[in-house]
């Protein structure tokens, strides 16, 4: 029995060092800024994040003064938008109070962006649901 025991802490370090290893990430991304600056910084994180973790759930949830960033006239960051909406895994969801508000009509978004109810409330969902959360700026 004696001669087990160092087996079995072996086999449980690690299985405990490949679970470690699988384990997938879910990232929220907080952009309220009209800065076009802080549009390209995130962009610049999901692009990184997206390759450099190719499992993790990555989500931009864009409000407030940030909705040009996923208008189809208004953006800077359009291709940028429309390849990384190609990756299953990757999100840009769009206010709908934020919609009512600019009167943004959901056929001016770019192809692949999403609409969310109400962003604070996504926000606050996802994190309780273990999410790591991220608010956006190049400062």
């Amino acid at each position: 029995m004696k001669k087990l025991l160092p087996v079995a802490l072996l086999l449980l370090v690690c299985t405990s060092a490949l679970l470690a290893q699988t384990n997938s990430y879910k990232i929220l991304f907080d952009i309220t800024s009209k800065d076009t600056a802080d549009h390209q910084t995130v962009i610049r994180h999901i692009s990184g994040m997206s390759k450099a973790y190719p499992d993790a759930e990555l989500e931009v949830v864009i409000y407030g003064g940030a909705w040009p960033m996923v208008v189809k006239e208004k953006s800077t960051v359009t291709e940028s938008v429309l390849s990384l909406c190609r990756n299953q895994n990757v999100h840009f969801k769009l206010c709908e109070e934020t919609m009512k508000r600019q009167r943004i009509d959901k056929n001016l978004l770019i192809p692949g962006v999403q609409t969310v109810p109400d962003a604070i409330i996504e926000l606050v969902t996802k994190q309780g649901q273990g999410w790591g959360y991220i608010k956006e700026s190049h400062k």
